[in-house]
């Protein structure tokens, strides 16, 4: 969950040549625990306890499920157990990205093909899945606080958040618009930050982390939001925020591979990325507004030292801006 979920080991600590455990990180979402026996940190299981307040954001039951779903597909680590505030699995060798490396052709082809095959898992029993994205962000908005106790918190939050209406009405507006893209409901990660996609270089291959967001939704607010995340998360730059011609490169190398996934040929048309395009675009929106939601929630709960508002003021200034710009982009005839 951008970037601070302690459930992304982004920076491996270094082990003590006698110690069996090592704390990654620790804050309100997750306390994340290495435990291993050799010195070298090579076979190491992860303990994730869950942190405090964290059941108003994640849907536990439904992480695990997705968690399942993704191990029995070759998707996701090992998942070797699960007790009543965490779980327990196997820790991916490699390294954590940073914006960096996910406008790196041969990295970002890597990941546009690990999403496809998450994208292209079919859903059991001819059930036909429905996104949650809707409910969940109503659910979000009815979390967000009405104001703070801290005085300078508060002038920040009734000057540069927009007011409760405004958020309703942006929130059906996008309900309409986006559902109605024709994009289809799969099982998305819902939360691909470069910290959450571990690149092993020798193996020539990238795995993602961390399934607390996951879950059946719009296979284009997956991808949007995975653009959404090249700006980083501490120092949030949307400059970096991939062009047409990168994200023309990244649609054209995702549908090659859904579409070879899901046994329809590789081939691929110009009017299919373009569609594609412009539906991400469009849900890229949706992304800024949940994270927006949910920055206000952690700004309320969180003990983490971060400027949870800050980044709220960010995600929703960024929802603004783009909205004019992709509602103007129209579907080829």
């Amino acid at each position: 969950d951008v970037g601070l979920d302690p459930g992304t080991p982004g920076s491996r600590p270094e082990p003590k040549a006698d110690a069996l455990t090592t704390l990654f990180t620790d804050g309100i979402t997750n306390k994340l625990i290495g435990c291993y026996v050799s010195n070298t940190m090579e076979d190491v299981v992860l303990v994730r306890i869950y942190g405090n307040k964290t059941e108003l954001l994640v849907d536990r039951d439904e992480e695990v499920k997705s968690f399942r779903v993704l191990q029995a597909h070759g998707c996701a680590p090992q998942l070797y157990c699960t007790f009543n505030n965490g779980l327990c699995y196997e820790f991916i060798q490699g390294e954590a990205l940073d914006p960096k490396h996910v406008c790196n052709p041969a990295i970002f082809r890597l990941i546009a093909r690990q999403l496809a095959k998450i994208h292209a898992i079919h859903a059991h029993n001819g059930w036909i899945p429905k996104s949650n994205l809707w409910l969940k962000m109503g659910k979000y908005f009815s979390l967000i606080p009405t104001g703070f106790a801290d005085e300078d918190l508060n002038k920040r939050f009734l000057s540069d958040i927009p007011s409760s209406q405004i958020l309703q009405e942006e929130m059906t507006w996008m309900k309409e618009i986006l559902s109605n893209l024709g994009s289809p409901v799969v099982l998305c990660h819902n939360d691909l930050l470069c910290k959450n996609i571990i690149y092993n270089e020798k193996q020539g291959d990238v795995q993602f982390i961390d399934y607390e967001y996951s879950g059946y939704n719009y296979l284009a607010y997956d991808i949007g939001n995975h653009f959404n995340e090249f700006a980083g998360v501490s120092d949030v730059d949307y400059s970096l925020y991939p062009d047409r011609q990168l994200q023309g490169q990244w649609l054209r190398s995702y549908l090659e591979a859904y579409k070879e996934y899901k046994g329809y040929g590789t081939e691929v048309t110009e009017k299919e990325v373009e569609i594609l395009f412009i539906q991400v675009n469009q849900f890229a929106l949706a992304s800024h507004f949940f994270w927006g939601l949910w920055a206000l929630i952690q700004a309320k709960y969180s003990t983490i030292d971060f400027d949870f508002l800050g980044y709220a003021i960010v995600r929703f200034n960024q929802y603004f801006k783009m909205k004019p710009e992709v509602t103007a982009l129209k579907v080829p005839e």
